[in-house]
């Protein structure tokens, strides 16, 4: 029992890890004090697709400052290449150095060492490579032609796909069916951090520090081709500028970098560039979608049919190869559709290899149903508000499984809709792009909307959590989640304080690292604080049980009469405050630990879900859109932290918005990289966005003791539909049907040109 004290949990609690890099500024890899380190660097094909003729590297070798260069004939003691998960074409793994054949621009082709940065970057430019260009793939469509194959050992290039036929009765019973090929364009993850690593070796030890957003996982990455044994190998994740996603995937130089410390004997560290992270970095989404819409004309959804063709770059990995499976989880998004038909085929291409970002699959799903939504509206005559209304799951029917196969946990989306709209003002919105449009105002409005449902820990992973209470009254919480800019630290410790009474600045935080923390799962997959904060409560929970029993023993009295004072901080005999012990006392008062270690498995998948409403304006002239507005609720179910909770609503909105709006990564003919600086690519600022309208719902969800969802990627599911469908609809009376992302403004002058709006002017 804990008698009542002022909590925490479900206040906006300031971050506590931001006075520390807002003062003196985090610890990142490489200002990590690796006392006698070298320096690595990788060199990279300046070709998409080519034989190796020739490598030579003694130029580089005997430049200054360089220890060694390595090519793939010197990892005579590594693997070929680790294997891929089943499913996918084993014929299609990726080497840790290109031997032979190269089949993306900038794939690593050899490895320089040298004492500093600027002495291996001289040396890789005198590398001398001579190479017999292959034919170039960069569009997927063309790939799965297979007329070139990337592995002629696969004879095919396609990685997985599904074997089911079409049906051809999908659409017998419906009044109408709309069709779409919809294209759902590559984007660069881009965290403020690249990529980094160090490495030490002691003759039997290992440690590696890591940006990564999972390092037991990243551990089992580095020993498995060293054959290392795991217990042998430490990881640990200093403090680091974002993941998305990106830093969930495992990369060969995190091998290499390890490898090269064992080899030479000496601490290694690489710390990857832009231009390096912009061509070799994963990058994601990359879905074409072939999609049809069938039902009644008074709105009803009968049938939904998506084919997805996934490019995975020149290899595919785990999370790309894969990536259509995620999609088919939420292909009905918030409706109840009867009848889906799923198929996917996975493809590659002479481009860097794709990966996770912020939503993997989930914001693929979404963007198609919801422009799907809006197409079959048009198509009889409905306004898409009221298309949704009638295919909505009624809440009533959660927990609710639907045709692909997923279980939703809880939703109340006609509720979420309705504040959306209330919220922006619809029928005046409406009203006034009427006005617009019968003044044939240049400046033209469009109202976009977008409903989604996606899933967090769409594995339903468990997480550890451990917390332990040392005899000076400190509390630690261990966790498996890790951290990147999220505020795990502040979060977690809003949990354990509100249950065990003591103050938030007297509990420790330690996380990403193998040696302190035994296991864990990560961070991604916006789960952390509805497995890893759940482990957090519950191993809270059994301390406070197991200090209660402490307790009655040294105020000898019956366990049922002990309770916590919630304010103080201390146990005593219920109506008798003034006999009590701390927590301090009753930590000192035994040699066992008071400390409790948990692994808490959720009973599924949570299912976060909103309403997102955008308004733009496009110039009639210039194709130029503005977002004016974008309103939002996203339903993350039970709330920890409000403060934190905005600040992940804002970043995903900003995501999303760049990939409707300016975010594309393209490459020319010849497979070289066209968008390979932050100038080129088009990343969003704040400059291009407006203030966010955020409008609070929470939903509980019944799958762990919080209640909680995840928000991490929420915002990016929902923007994206939401602003496409806003500025299609602002060309809507033009005739305008659809428009492929992003839709930057030459992209909407091309199509108000088509739609005889203005003048396509040339010279």
């Amino acid at each position: 029992m804990v008698e009542a004290a002022s909590k925490l949990v479900g206040t906006a609690v300031p971050r506590v890890e931001d006075h520390a890099l807002l003062t003196v500024g985090g610890t990142y890899i490489p200002d990590l004090d690796v006392s006698d380190a070298l320096h690595v660097m990788f060199v990279r094909a300046t070709v998409a697709h080519a034989r190796i003729r020739s490598l030579r590297t003694e130029a580089a070798l005997a430049a200054p400052g360089v220890t060694a260069v390595m090519t793939a004939r010197d990892l005579t003691d590594l693997p070929p290449a680790p294997p891929l998960m089943p499913l996918m074409n084993q014929s299609m793994c990726r080497p840790f150095l290109a031997n032979e054949v190269v089949r993306f621009a900038g794939e690593a082709i050899a490895v320089i060492v040298a004492a500093t940065p600027t002495q291996a970057a001289d040396a890789a430019e005198l590398v001398e490579v001579e190479y017999d260009p292959l034919p170039v793939l960069v569009d997927p469509e063309q790939a799965s032609l297979d007329e070139v194959v990337l592995f002629p050992a696969a004879a095919t290039n396609t990685v997985s796909a599904t074997d089911e036929m079409p049906r051809d009765d999908l659409f017998d019973s419906c009044d109408v069916v709309v069709e779409a090929r919809l294209v759902n364009s590559r984007m660069a993850v881009a965290p403020i951090e690249p990529r980094a690593c160090a490495s030490r070796w002691d003759g039997d030890h290992l440690t590696q520090w890591s940006a990564t957003q999972a390092v037991h996982n990243t551990r089992g990455w580095i020993a498995a081709p060293l054959g290392a044994d795991p217990a042998k190998v430490r990881v640990i994740v200093p403090d680091m500028g974002g993941g998305f996603g990106g830093k969930l995937g495992n990369y060969p130089e995190d091998v290499m970098v390890a490898w090269l410390a064992r080899r030479l004997g000496r601490p290694m560290r690489w710390v990857e560039s832009r231009a390096e992270h912009m061509s070799n970095f994963s990058h994601a989404r990359g879905q074409i979608h072939r999609a049809a819409v069938g039902g009644t004309r008074d709105g009803r959804i009968l049938a939904y049919r998506l084919e997805v063709l996934q490019d995975c770059g020149a290899y595919p990995s785990n999370f790309g190869g894969m990536m259509p499976l995620r999609t088919r989880m939420m292909a009905s998004g918030c409706y109840a559709i009867p009848e889906i038909e799923y198929r996917y085929r996975t493809v590659v291409t002479n481009t860097t290899p794709m990966g996770a970002f912020r939503g993997a699959g989930r914001p693929e799903a979404a963007a198609a149903i919801e422009r799907m939504i809006d197409l079959f509206a048009r198509e009889i005559g409905l306004d898409p508000v009221e298309v949704r209304r009638r295919n909505f799951v009624a809440p009533q029917a959660f927990p609710f499984e639907t045709a692909t196969g997923a279980s939703y946990d809880s939703g109340e989306y006609e509720a979420a809709l309705d504040l959306a709209l209330d919220a922006a003002g619809y029928t005046a919105l409406r009203a006034e792009q009427a006005r617009r449009r019968a003044a044939s105002d240049r400046m033209l409005l469009g109202i976009g909307i977008a409903s989604y449902v996606e899933s967090s820990n769409p594995g339903a992973a468990a997480e550890y959590g451990a917390i332990e209470v040392h005899p000076d009254g400190r509390a630690c919480i261990r966790t498996g989640s890790s951290p990147h800019g999220q505020g795990h630290g502040t979060t977690f410790r809003m949990i354990a304080s509100d249950i065990t009474g003591i103050p938030i600045d007297r509990i420790d935080f330690v996380f990403g690292d193998t040696q302190a923390v035994p296991r864990g799962g990560g961070t991604g997959g916006s789960r952390s604080v509805q497995v890893g904060g759940s482990a957090v409560k519950v191993a809270s929970d059994r301390l406070v049980e197991m200090a209660r029993i402490r307790a009655a023993d040294v105020l000898e009295a019956s366990v049922d009469d002990i309770v916590l004072d919630g304010v103080g901080g201390s146990f005593h005999v219920i109506g008798s405050p003034a006999r009590h012990v701390t927590w301090s006392e009753l930590a000192a008062s035994s040699n066992d630990p008071l400390g409790v270690e948990v692994d808490f498995t959720p009973d599924g998948a949570t299912f976060p879900f909103g309403a997102h409403v955008a308004v733009v304006e496009v110039d009639a002239e210039t194709g130029r859109v503005t977002l004016l507005r974008l309103i939002a609720v996203d339903d993350a179910g039970f709330v920890v932290n409000p403060l934190l909770l905005e600040g992940q609503i804002h970043g995903g909105i900003a995501s999303g918005v760049a990939q409707a709006l300016t975010e594309e990564i393209c490459y020319d003919a010849d497979g070289n990289l066209l968008t390979g600086n932050f100038a080129d690519y088009g990343i969003i600022s704040a400059a291009e966005l407006p203030q966010f309208e955020l409008v609070e719902m929470a939903t509980l969800s019944p799958r762990n003791p919080l209640g909680a969802k995840g928000v991490g990627e929420s915002g990016t599911i929902g923007a994206t539909p939401a602003v496409q469908n806003a500025v299609i609809d602002a060309l809507a009376h033009l005739g305008v049907r659809h428009i492929d992302l992003p839709l930057t403004a030459q992209r909407v002058w091309r199509v108000l040109v088509e739609a005889g709006q203005v003048e396509h002017v040339v010279g």
